[in-house]
């Protein structure tokens, strides 16, 4: 350790400050612990980079009834259902009408902007724009955290328990020695083309389609900001598409006898999208804790990335209050056991809808036959129906 280096002990160190991190701190510190979060990023870059936009129900009550912010209720716009879409005709899936949820579009960086800004009202310690992070003394009873901070001052964090909420290319997981942990991932032959386009919605909910062109996904980001995207190779390259060739790509997979049509509009942003799926096991190694993408990363076909992280730290909050407050380790002891559960569940919908909607390389025409015949079963029956929107709103809370 350098000698110029200044250490600052806390109760809980947290390597990343995104969402999953942000909101561990938040509970902590209304539970009246000390946390210090360290991010490399700056908070207007975080702000401005677009992510999905689906929040279930249990998120949105973590963000209002936790005291971030009620902006989810009042920017956010509650979705009662979603469409799935085949052969040109559209099925609506009605969450409410089914098992009585609903999900809010809200995207991920407005989630970002209420957690920031409510650690920063609450006096929230979190250090932006490091580098040179690296945790040390996993096993230890005083792990810690060694960076250099936006002004060039080296420091080290002393604490009790260190999380990683640092994402899928963070240092918190490869700093668990393989031998020490495994790791179950899956990659996907196709990508998705996402653009970010000046228009108005399309439609009123989500669009999941599938046709023998592929996949695309109708989202929108705002009234005026719209989301979508479609299968392509995971190589494509985003330069040899102009706005008028998306467009009609788009267009083809959504194309049927109802006449939808697309709005179209002026394409601010254009980005290839490769997606696996990955689950570290177990989620703790000594005092280092796994929330979030640092344990576990989804395709983004059923919206599960940020609500899934956020269960994770439903788990893992209550169990270091029980820790600090009254000693009781079991919580700890059980955190990556009772994460895993949902985190499979969640996995096993996510590669189920991404393979079910997705055209495979090479698809023959009984592949494509039988997604088809697998979403009639799950569009013309209220139990098939269910069971796709209790799997996409949410699960009950144990």
């Amino acid at each position: 350790m350098s000698a110029e280096r200044t250490v600052v002990p806390t109760q809980v160190g947290i390597v990343g400050a995104g969402p999953a991190g942000l909101m561990l701190a938040h509970l902590l510190g209304r539970a009246g612990i000390d946390s210090i979060v360290v991010e490399k990023r700056d908070r207007d870059t975080i702000h401005a980079t677009h992510r999905a936009g689906i929040l279930e129900a249990a998120t949105v009550r973590m963000l209002t009834e936790s005291g971030v912010d009620g902006r989810v209720l009042t920017e956010g716009h509650e979705h009662e259902g979603t469409v799935l879409r085949f052969q040109g005709e559209s099925h609506r899936i009605d969450f409410q009408g089914l098992v009585g949820h609903s999900v809010w579009l809200y995207p991920q960086n407005e989630v970002f902007r209420d957690l920031a800004a409510a650690r920063e009202r609450d006096g929230g310690d979190v250090r932006w724009s490091v580098r040179d992070t690296e945790v040390v003394d996993l096993t230890s009873d005083r792990p810690g955290i060694r960076f250099t901070d936006a002004d060039g001052e080296d420091f080290e964090i002393r604490c009790e328990v260190l999380v990683g909420a640092d994402g899928s290319q963070g240092v918190c997981r490869r700093s668990i020695p393989e031998h020490e942990r495994t790791d179950h991932f899956v990659e996907y032959p196709f990508a998705w083309f996402g653009i970010l386009a000046e228009a108005p919605p399309s439609a009123p909910e989500l669009v999941y389609a599938t046709s023998e062109h592929g996949f695309a996904l109708i989202s929108s980001r705002s009234e005026s900001v719209q989301r979508m995207y479609f299968q392509c190779d995971p190589d494509e390259d985003v330069d040899d598409w102009d706005d008028e060739r998306i467009w009609a790509e788009l267009q083809r997979r959504v194309d049927g006898p109802d006449g939808l049509r697309l709005e179209q509009g002026p394409i601010f942003d254009r980005t290839v999208l490769r997606f696996r799926s990955y689950v570290c096991e177990p989620l703790r190694h000594g005092n280092l804790f796994l929330v979030g993408d640092a344990g576990h990363t989804v395709p983004p076909t059923g919206a599960k990335g940020l609500n899934l992280a956020f269960c994770d730290v439903r788990v893992l909050a209550p169990a270091l209050v029980d820790f600090f407050g009254t000693g009781d380790a079991s919580g700890l002891a059980g955190y990556s056991a009772t994460a895993l559960e949902r985190v499979w569940k969640a996995q096993n919908f996510s590669y189920w809808a991404t393979n079910l909607l997705h055209a495979q390389p090479g698809e023959n025409p009984f592949h494509r036959k039988r997604r088809l015949g697998e979403l009639r079963a799950i569009t013309t029956s209220a139990r098939g129906a269910a069971y796709f929107a209790e799997s996409y709103t949410g699960w009950p809370e144990d």
